[in-house]
Parts: C-alpha cells; structure tokens; sequence
C-alpha cells in the first residue's frame, strides 16, 4: 500500500520532500502534483520502476517519456541542443510545455523513442515539483497520470489514492491540479513543430 503526503501547495514541507526523495532513490514509484496536471515519477536509471510506468500507463516503446528538471541547466547534459532552441526553450521555460529533442548519450536507451532517440523535457512551475527537483538533485523521469480508458488525467488526489494506492509507492497530495497535459512541441530539427496543444498556450 502507497504512503500518502499531505504536502502545502506553496510551502512544502521539507521533511515530507526529503522523504519522498528517499522513496524516490530506494526504487520507488511516486504520484506528483505539476503546473498542468498530476505525474508519474522514479529515479532515472530505475529500469523497474520505468516498467511500472509502462505497464500502468500500457504505453508502447514508441512513447516519449519525459525528464522533468528543475530548470534548463540539464539540458546540455540530456539533450543536443543549439543557441537558438535554448534561447526558445528560455522563453516557455518554467510552465506546462514538454519539448521533444534529440537526446544525449547519457539518456538510458530504453528511455528512448526507439525509432526517433528523441526524449522529452519539461521544467513545471510548481512549489512542489520545484521543492523535490531541488532536493533530488537531478531529474525525475516522469509521464503525465492518464490511466488506460481515461480522456482526461487523474486530478483528486483522493481518487487518486483510490485508484492506484496499491500500485504506487507513494502520493503527494498537492491539491487538485488542472485537467489539461502539457503543451508538447517538437524541437529536434531546431524548429518548433506543435504535436499536442495542452495547458500551455503556443506560440506565446
């Protein structure tokens, strides 16, 4: 059964984010509250709990999962980008937009989209997310809380906690969050291409 954390929307906690990052670091699998909508998040190179994430979302090796930073200092580590798609990415960074680019070599290839070796980046703007970014120290692999038949993402964290208690290992209760995914635009080819209008308005 998930552990459950009441955290406050504008000031967390920091023992409940310093425990969260602990669950996140043992192999944990954690629901998070975003600036769009509530995600899935694990560790980076945890192969399993990206599984979960798979299994739980019955996403093919085709999806693009997401590394969500705590600001664009990741990117030149994850991502291959040039001056002009980092100036752009400044502009819509942080908010609910998810960019596509060419990933890094230091992205796990499983990660990957297999035909494409793209991967996807997002900075929220978000208390919490910010808080357990900042605590973790590194980037959360991340997709957006849509479960199988559903058109919308989950936003009450008690239906949430209904749902999936004894498929996650920990929720954060950051109140409701919006109804809407991010805005998703792809930037691999260095021009901005909208595949999926979401929270986020584009072009500003």
């Amino acid at each position: 059964m998930s552990q459950f954390f009441h955290v406050h929307p504008e000031n967390p906690q920091g023992r409940l984010i310093a425990r969260a990052v602990e669950i996140i670091r043992g192999g944990g699998l954690v629901v998070y509250p975003t600036d769009s909508a509530y995600a899935l998040g694990c560790y980076l190179g945890n192969k399993s709990a990206v599984d979960r994430i798979r299994s739980l979302r019955r996403l093919d090796k085709h999806h693009n999962f997401t590394l969500v930073c705590r600001d664009l200092s990741d990117v030149g580590t994850y991502a291959r980008v040039d001056n002009a798609t980092y100036r752009f990415l400044k502009v819509y960074t942080p908010g609910p937009y998810t960019f596509i680019l060419k990933a890094s070599q230091e992205v796990p290839r499983r990660l990957l989209n297999e035909k494409r070796k793209t991967i996807g980046l997002r900075v929220p703007e978000n208390p919490i997310a910010h808080s357990l970014l900042a605590s973790l120290g590194e980037p959360l692999m991340s997709s957006t809380l849509i479960l199988p038949g559903d058109d919308l993402p989950l936003t009450d964290p008690e239906e949430i906690r209904d749902r999936l208690e004894h498929q996650v290992d920990l929720i954060i209760d950051g109140g409701f969050c919006g109804l809407e995914a991010t805005t998703v635009i792809d930037m691999q080819d260095g021009d901005a291409v909208l595949l999926r209008q979401g929270a986020g308005e584009f072009p500003l």
